[in-house]
């Protein structure tokens, strides 16, 4: 009968906790456009009442897209490296930040990739139980051989 309890105990915290976690995105500087600068979130779609934003295009679909309007990679076809893209998607499903997190190593090539991002469309932003919200999406990618792939 006590492990029974325990048992129980254990699952009823466990649904508890993973119902209400919820992570926030640390915000150091102001973002135009966003509807709560305090409140952007960062979705866990396994976790009760959270939905993730929607993208635009398939992941599968931004890489090609990248591979074939990212100039600086036509010219460079044996560049390697990694980077990371950090998008705000707003409440009002806009794009209202996409800047580089973890820089390439060359700032021309940063700006061709923002490029893309910005010119993806229309988003969908992120829901916390059922109410769209500021939502931060981290895009990781690598390059090599002067191509995209998707982390």
């Amino acid at each position: 009968m006590k492990k029974f309890i325990l048992f129980f105990l254990t699952l009823v915290i466990y649904f508890n906790a993973s119902s209400h976690f919820v992570a926030r995105m640390e915000v150091k500087e102001p973002i135009p456009g966003a509807c709560n600068e305090k409140e952007v979130y960062v979705m866990f779609p396994g976790f009760k009442g959270q939905k993730e934003a929607v993208w635009p295009l398939s992941k599968k679909e931004i890489i090609n897209k990248l591979n074939e309007e990212v100039i600086y990679l036509q010219n460079n076809p044996s560049y390697t490296d990694k980077g990371m893209i950090g998008l705000v998607i707003n409440c009002k499903n806009e794009l209202v930040q996409c800047k580089m997190d973890n820089k390439t190593k060359d700032p021309v090539l940063d700006a061709q990739i923002e490029a893309v991002f910005k010119s993806l469309g229309k988003w969908k932003s992120g829901k916390l139980d059922g109410k769209e919200v500021d939502t931060s999406v981290l895009f990781s990618f690598s390059i090599k051989d002067g191509k995209f792939t998707l982390d």
